[in-house]
């Protein structure tokens, strides 16, 4: 057995993410340093459309490439539109993965596909290598178009011209981790209403981006202890106080949440999700999709400012914070209230703006960084005084002259 458990149980950390001509961005690398990361920007910056890449690569391991493209209203939904239109030949992914739980594995994975007319592609290329610190290449496959070319002897996936070959190949011990981690990404931009609702049971494995099988997601941590729920309504009453306990019940085939409000000793009343405030919903879907087990790779919360009490944002932080050693956490925000929260460094932030037609997405200016970390300011304090701004000599990237991809062999 090597350090830090088998290859396939690995959990690797997101170091960084290439993107060519994918929605909004034209071409950005973006670097992740001390978990969590905030994407902080204006509305219409362009942030959702980066967090859906946590989201399309995800579904790339359990889908159909053609059913991902279809269920964002085809490739050219999902490619860069620049001006002028026609069709831009390559849209491209890679991503650069470090180990979270030791054992110095690293990883990269990439692929290119053609963008052609009525809605089609076509997969050009697709690499991935894992490689141990201070040991050889463990494997590496490099497909072009319907060739794959490995050191991995006896693989012989069957695909096509619009199918991804890693997913068919995933099993294979060393490859594992890759796939593992991209399909362990999660976004979340959690729905009250739908939590309100009457929920149709199921595995409660994962919870969905809407937070709509919250119940099931919590039947299923009863199940694993009572610990497990028992941490998560103690986080759930320093972010909505007298609010002790929540669960699960039946109504027919149905599942509905219960919350119990305490006010005193022995005076307590309990309430169905569809009479608890917008806030308090919201709350318990964030901090279910923290809690859910087993953990997700990496977790996108989409402005979890949204109908919940700035004083109780620091309480939701604490905990997001408190999940960096387990998994990955990104948070997209246009609120300085997010960032009041002292322990928030410069590394932890990447600006998004909309400059010329584009998204990009940023580390902090000079100025910025340096009244981060000689305490003059917080980042919070930065964002009201509009001083929060991007490194102006950060490089701009052209598309037509980014390689995602490295000689292999």
């Amino acid at each position: 057995m090597s350090p830090g458990g088998s290859i396939s149980q690995r959990v690797l950390f997101l170091q960084r993410i290439t993107l060519k001509r994918f929605r909004s961005i034209p071409a950005e690398t973006v670097r992740f340093g001390d978990n969590p990361t905030f994407l902080v920007g204006r509305n219409g910056s362009g942030k959702s459309n980066f967090v859906d890449v946590f989201a399309f690569l995800s579904e790339c391991m359990s889908s159909p490439l053609q059913a991902v493209f279809d269920s964002r209203g085809g490739i050219s939904n999902v490619r860069n539109r620049s001006p002028g239109g026609g069709y831009p030949p390559h849209l491209g992914l890679r991503v650069d993965f470090g180990s979270l739980n030791g054992g110095g594995l690293t990883a990269h994975y990439a692929f290119e596909v053609s963008a052609q007319p009525d809605y089609g592609f076509e997969v050009l290329r697709e690499q991935c290598r894992v490689v141990r610190r201070g040991e050889k290449v463990l494997a590496w496959f490099d497909r072009t178009r319907d060739k794959l070319t490995t050191r991995e002897g006896g693989i012989a996936p069957t695909f096509d011209e619009q199918s991804l070959a890693l997913p068919a190949i995933g099993g294979v011990a060393e490859f594992a981790p890759v796939v593992r981690g991209l399909a362990g990404m999660r976004t979340y931009s959690i729905e009250p209403a739908r939590l309100r609702e009457m929920q149709d049971p199921d595995s409660g494995v994962v919870l969905k981006p809407d937070g709509s099988n919250a119940a099931s997601v919590l039947r299923r941590l009863q199940r694993q202890g009572k610990d497990q729920i028992d941490r998560l309504c103690e986080l759930l009453e320093t972010i909505v106080p007298g609010t002790t306990n929540v669960r699960p019940i039946k109504h027919g085939k149905k599942l509905s949440l219960e919350f119990t409000q305490e006010w005193a000793p022995g005076k307590k009343i309990a309430f169905e999700a569809f009479a608890m405030s917008d806030g308090t919903l919201r709350a318990l879907g964030l901090l279910t999709a923290l809690a859910q087990k087993p953990p997700p790779s990496l977790i996108a919360i989409e402005e979890p400012e949204a109908t919940i009490h700035p004083g109780a944002l620091g309480a939701l932080l604490d905990a997001i914070r408190g999940k960096r050693k387990t998994m990955q956490v990104i948070v997209t925000t246009h609120s300085p209230e997010v960032l009041d929260a002292r322990w928030i460094e410069d590394r932890h932030v990447r600006l998004v703006s909309w400059e010329k037609g584009a998204t990009r997405i940023s580390p902090l200016g000079q100025v910025a960084k340096e009244a981060l970390q000689e305490h003059i300011m917080g980042a919070g304090e930065l964002m009201r005084s509009n001083v929060l701004e991007a490194d102006p000599l950060f490089d701009e990237l052209d598309p037509r002259q980014m390689n995602l991809f490295e000689a292999l062999g």
